[in-house]
């Protein structure tokens, strides 16, 4: 009798090991996709960074250190690793950004072709926005869940690593 109540027990544990590995590893998987979305985005803002910076290059009244410059932080950027890394250098991308956006408006024939490009690279500041928040809302739940009894258990055990925020 004592025997199977012990293989019960030792079973019972089995399938909540079983159970609470699959959800940290299903969650896991959530962070992952989301993060995958941010980075799309990030990208598409690269690709509209740098076309503003090639369509200004031609311009007289737009200084080339200017667009040198935000160049140099796209390549930063875009050398990012991770989502707090690519947080805090999509900020020093922005930084860069404004004066050359600001030099971009006051000529009639420039703001006139360049302003699609600035429209869509707004949209995409709105849509890395939305998609950060949402990653930074599943990496969340992730950490909280790898955090909290049992999950910090099996996490330790199985090696799930905190999930970075984008911030």
């Amino acid at each position: 009798m004592s025997v199977l109540v012990t293989v019960a027990i030792l079973a019972a544990l089995g399938a909540w090991c079983a159970v609470g590995y699959n959800r940290l590893l299903a969650m896991r998987k959530l962070v992952t996709q989301a993060w995958r979305q941010v980075d799309a985005q990030v990208k598409r803002r690269h690709d509209a960074v740098a076309a503003i910076v090639d369509h200004l290059r031609g311009t007289a009244h737009v200084d080339s250190a200017a667009l040198d410059a935000v160049m140099a932080t796209l390549t930063r950027a875009r050398a990012a690793k991770g989502p707090a890394d690519a947080a805090r250098r999509e900020g020093e991308l922005t930084i860069a950004l404004r004066p050359l956006l600001t030099l971009a408006t006051p000529q009639p024939v420039a703001s006139t072709e360049v302003e699609p490009l600035v429209d869509e690279l707004r949209a995409t500041d709105q849509a890395i926005a939305a998609t950060s928040q949402t990653y930074n809302a599943i990496a969340t739940k992730y950490n909280d869940a790898t955090e909290a009894i049992p999950g910090n258990i099996i996490s330790g055990l199985a090696g799930f690593k905190r999930a970075e925020p984008y911030a």
